[in-house]
């Protein structure tokens, strides 16, 4: 063999490029491997970090909202403070001096007020020309000048155990009308309701009947403001009463005589030991229902519309779609489905100096004015789309309290502290009638609230001489005069049927009334007595359809009646001060308004349980 067959192998040039090629593949494949493994971790790191990120983001603003509301709760209870630092200063003085200005249950809460003191002041004097609405602009809160917030009297529990309550205190006043030892009588003859109302120019679509308004506390025409004296009446003694918490069918239950509100009334229980079933409870509110009667609501708090001051008077559309509310200087209009204010209305042309509170608010039938009531004794009519007065009627020597439209659209009635009431023609503005009230021996009949039947045939007054009285809208014609009230009539309200009437009063009680009914029985006519709030009854109502009547109280709280016995459905507290006035939406969804002198209006709705 040749030696050349036994040389070794020598690598050639394309093997040592395979070799290279296959070692940088397995490099670049380790590496890619790597470098995938590296992204992974990156992603799961940023993944993590944005996680964390947003829990600290979460985490900050939470504690941004903590300090905010600790903020707001140091604020409050600076305010509580400052508040009772004051009432303690007060009632300090008052008690080194007690002859300055005596106690009297005006001072004290809803818990008292049904035991009043045996030795008390005569209330002031509530003749015309008096201001009795000043006193109430200066009770919510710590913004009235001092002195003007009454001390709570002495042993008065606070309400503080529950969260719907506030120690906001209640207001020094609504005075009392002036006594009048001997009242005005009817007359003998029959009375004959049902003269039809001439024809007019200027007929429009109904209008709601009821004209929830108040006046308030009574400044004297000269000299200082009178302390807070008034005083609701003792032993108030009903020909025909029913307590609100008895009996449980809805047929007209058995009369009784009670001596003060001492029923079992709603305003007596204690929202913690009612049974869940039997209360609604809401962030700042809640309602207690009669255990002892059957339930057919349920309540929901759907608006609240704050205010920069006292809210004097709420008032519903005839559609259901805005409601108007009368503050100082200024009446407000609202979207009520979206609480969107959409409306103000301002007289530029007053002047700028002290306050001009709207007492009243009404809207025109067709919606398309609004009537407005105020402390100059001026009525403007408004025309809202233009935001501009249409015109002012004129007349009345003292502020209005109250005003309200007939359905028809064509007249529109006002009543004032001048002891009269007017009828205006809204065609042209003129004046067609003045129901003056004449009783001699009446020493106070100022007008406080007026109400125009259905039909726009009657006229109904509620006057501080604790009279409720009726006219005939067509010739002026006093047709009647209702007693049985045992102090000043703040609010009236006709029920759909246009036959009954009922009234609130100063004596802590509403009163049903039938109109034109059997002359031979009692004198008064009064139907029933419901009875049931702790204190004044400032604002009435009645649903559309007649089954429940709606009272505001000084005792901060709102009560549902069933007009056929007399039981109370619900009571509901949610206003920090007075309930100065209630009012139904006429049409659409079931709600009711309330304006307080805790610088808040409220919309709620009182829906049937399904």
């Amino acid at each position: 063999m040749s030696v050349y067959n036994h040389r070794p192998m020598v690598p050639t040039p394309v093997n040592r490029f395979v070799e290279m090629l296959d070692s940088i593949r397995n490099e670049f494949d380790q590496l890619t491997q790597e470098a995938y493994i590296c992204k992974s971790q990156r992603d799961d790191f940023e993944l993590k970090m944005n996680s964390q990120i947003q829990e600290m983001s979460s985490f900050q603003q939470n504690l941004l909202e903590l300090e905010r509301t600790q903020q707001g709760l140091k604020k409050h209870y600076e305010e509580e403070i400052a508040r009772l630092r004051q009432q303690l200063e007060q009632a300090q003085s008052r008690a080194n001096h007690p002859m300055a200005t005596p106690k009297t249950p005006m001072s004290s809460s809803p818990s008292n007020v049904g035991h009043p003191s045996s030795h008390q002041p005569p209330p002031p004097n509530i003749g015309p020309g008096s201001n009795y609405f000043g006193g109430i602009m200066n009770a919510h809160g710590n913004q009235g000048p001092p002195g003007l917030v009454a001390p709570p009297q002495m042993g008065e529990p606070s309400p503080s155990h529950h969260p719907g309550y506030s120690p906001a205190p209640p207001p020094p006043g609504y005075m009392n009308g002036s006594p009048a030892s001997n009242q005005g009588h009817p007359s003998s003859a029959p009375v004959q309701y049902g003269s039809s109302y001439p024809p007019q120019k200027g007929a429009g679509t109904p209008v709601n009947q009821s004209a929830p308004l108040l006046p308030s506390d009574m400044k004297r025409k000269s000299g200082p403001p009178p302390p807070p004296s008034a005083y609701p009446p003792q032993n108030i003694q009903q020909p025909q009463a029913i307590t609100p918490g008895g009996g449980g069918g809805r047929s007209n239950l058995p009369m009784k005589s009670p001596g003060t509100n001492s029923s079992g009334a709603l305003a007596d229980m204690d929202p913690e030991v009612v049974p869940a079933n039997m209360k609604i409870e809401g962030q700042d509110w809640f309602a207690l229902f009669n255990p002892k009667a059957n339930r057919y609501l349920t309540v929901d708090l759907v608006h609240t519309l704050d205010h920069s001051s006292v809210v004097c008077c709420v008032k519903f559309s005839q559609d259901g779609r805005y409601m108007a509310t009368g503050c100082n200087r200024s009446t407000f209009i609202y979207d009520v489905a979206t609480a969107q204010r959409i409306c103000v209305l301002q007289d530029e042309n007053t002047s700028s100096e002290g306050d001009l509170y709207i007492r009243s608010v009404c809207f025109s039938p067709d919606g398309k004015y609004l009537a407005t009531g105020a402390e100059d004794k001026q009525i403007r009519i408004w025309d809202i789309a233009q935001r501009r007065i249409r015109f002012k009627l004129t007349g009345h020597e003292q502020d209005i309290y109250s005003l309200d439209f007939s359905r028809d659209g064509r007249i529109v009635v006002s009543g004032s502290g001048d002891c009269t009431a007017r009828i205006w023609d809204m065609a042209d503005g003129s004046l067609l009638h003045t129901l003056v009230i004449k009783d001699k021996e009446q020493r106070d009949p100022g007008v406080t609230s007026v109400a125009i039947s259905p039909d726009s045939r009657l006229v109904a007054a509620g006057s501080l001489d604790k009279m409720v009285r009726v006219w005939d809208a067509y010739d002026g014609k006093l047709l009647d005069q209702l007693e049985g009230h045992k102090d000043s009539v703040y609010s009236v309200a006709f029920m759909p049927d246009g036959n009954t009437l009922v009234s609130g009063s100063l004596d802590k009680t509403l009163k049903l009334w039938q109109l034109g009914g059997d002359r031979d029985r009692a004198r008064n006519h009064c139907k029933m007595t419901f009875v049931g709030h702790k204190d004044f009854v400032l604002s009435v109502a009645c649903t559309p359809d007649g089954n429940w009547v709606v009272s505001g109280s000084k005792d901060r709280g709102v009560q549902f009646w069933d007009p056929r016995t007399g039981q109370t459905q619900f009571m509901l507290q949610g206003h920090k001060n007075s309930v100065i006035s209630v009012a139904i939406s006429p049409s659409g969804r079931p709600l009711f308004a309330t304006g307080s002198g805790d610088n808040r209006a409220r919309i709620w709705s009182y829906d049937p349980i399904s």
